[in-house]
């Protein structure tokens, strides 16, 4: 009897979790076959989310890195020429290196390619969008500013903060840093640049460039559809609701309290006084 409930437990622990992570992926695919039916494209998907590890609940924590980049690369290259792309783009941000090799690629893609922000694209995801030909938004998405992060910290608040100071009175480490933040600002708006260059004037690529590399905002400051649209970039809202339907298919992890909940509009809400008495 002690074995059967051994096994059990083991089924329950194990298996389980492992199964439901298999319908959920089915349930993927035939969402994003269903979108690229609907939108006549090749859709990819680039949605970092927390998900949990194993049986155990461990949340991971999911940026850009050089396996996405290798995927999303590969995604692109065995889609023909003449087919648009869909990418959608859920994503705090990530590496430099890794966003850079996906916007070049979306950038020389003969053929249409949309990038879809449902929620939010920070940082490396902003770059990402900006080599699109078109950002499709959520009203209330938003993009980030690309300034570059060394260490942690703003490039442009190194550099300030140098400068403020007597050059005489700043350790070696802190020069040698602030070197390196000027080589990424460089570096970044150059990029920028580059990735506008077919998309708008040279002039107006600078001021681009500037606005979101320069440090005025904070890196987290969200950066909403009417700013982008202000900028001269090609943005607008409204999504197709197969979009939202497949966001749901990446789950947040489980075993705790939802921190939202509601009871969607067109379900009946039951009569509790009714049914107590």
């Amino acid at each position: 009897m002690q074995s059967l409930i051994w096994i059990a437990f083991i089924l329950w622990a194990v298996v389980l979790p492992i199964w439901r992570m298999r319908q959920i992926e089915r349930a993927r695919l035939r969402a994003i076959v269903g979108l690229q039916a609907r939108r006549g494209t090749r859709v990819i998907s680039l949605i970092h989310r927390q998900e949990a590890l194993s049986f155990l609940g461990i949340p991971l924590a999911r940026f850009i890195n050089i396996e996405d980049s290798e995927q999303v690369l590969r995604a692109i290259r065995l889609t023909p020429p003449e087919m648009p792309i869909d990418l959608i783009l859920h994503t705090p941000g990530g590496l430099v290196l890794a966003a850079d090799q996906i916007a070049r690629a979306v950038r020389k893609h003969p053929a249409r390619v949309t990038v879809i922000v449902p929620h939010y694209a920070m940082s490396g995801g902003t770059l990402i969008a900006l080599a699109a030909d078109e950002i499709l938004m959520d009203e209330n998405a938003v993009l980030g500013p690309i300034d570059p992060q060394i260490g942690g910290l703003p490039a442009v608040s190194i550099l300030r903060a140098v400068e403020r100071k007597n050059k005489d009175r700043v350790d070696d480490k802190t020069l040698v840093l602030a070197d390196v933040a000027e080589k990424a600002l460089y570096q970044m708006r150059e990029t920028v640049r580059d990735i506008l260059a077919d998309k708008l004037p040279e002039a107006e690529a600078d001021r681009v460039a500037e606005e979101l590399t320069g440090g005025r905002w904070t890196h987290d400051y969200p950066i909403g559809l009417e700013q982008l649209q202000a900028l001269g970039l090609p943005a607008r809202g409204g999504l197709p609701r197969q979009v939202y339907e497949l966001m749901e298919l990446f789950p947040q992890p489980t075993g705790r309290r939802p921190s939202v909940q509601y009871v969607p509009v067109e379900t009946p809400v039951p009569d509790f006084r009714r049914a107590w008495w």
